[in-house]
């Protein structure tokens, strides 16, 4: 389990950890609100079949308290960088301030491993949200491209 003691504006406790036998079906029916599905996934289930897949990526539930409420992905590049991915967040969920805290742990779990240097993430150029949301937590735009996405770094 990732836990950096973050609340959402609920007061519940957000956590991350491993997509088990337990909780995979919540994890995968997670579902973003409608006008998000040009940005990200109609369902987790998408990113975790992604993870099953690669040797990059590895999925983690999201928790608030003791309720699956979301999916978060990270991964690590050739070159060192740590990335966080394929985050959402359920639509009933949304605007309570989990997403906040799940970038904030996981950057912050993701720079203090072994190695750790920058951690990016990307998002489409149109997601003013996760534009807002991501520069907020110190997030800055390189400039670079990826699958259309805008690469975004945090600096130790």
């Amino acid at each position: 389990m990732i836990d950096s003691g973050l609340r959402d504006r609920a007061g519940r406790h957000v956590t991350l950890r491993s997509v088990d036998d337990d909780n995979w079906r919540d994890v995968a029916d997670i579902a973003p609100r409608d006008d998000q599905r040009t940005w990200v996934a109609a369902l987790a289930a998408r990113y975790l079949v992604l993870t099953m897949r690669s040797d990059v990526w590895t999925s983690l539930a999201v928790y608030a308290d003791e309720t699956v409420v979301g999916h978060v992905m990270w991964g690590v590049d050739d070159d060192g960088s740590r990335w966080i991915g394929g985050m959402v967040i359920g639509a009933a969920e949304q605007d309570r301030g989990v997403g906040r805290a799940v970038v904030r742990t996981l950057a912050d779990w993701l720079a203090a491993q072994a190695g750790g240097s920058v951690v990016r993430l990307s998002y489409h150029p149109d997601n003013t949200p996760a534009a807002r949301l991501y520069t907020s937590l110190g997030f800055t735009p390189t400039g670079t491209l990826e699958d259309d996405e805008l690469v975004a770094e945090l600096r130790p």
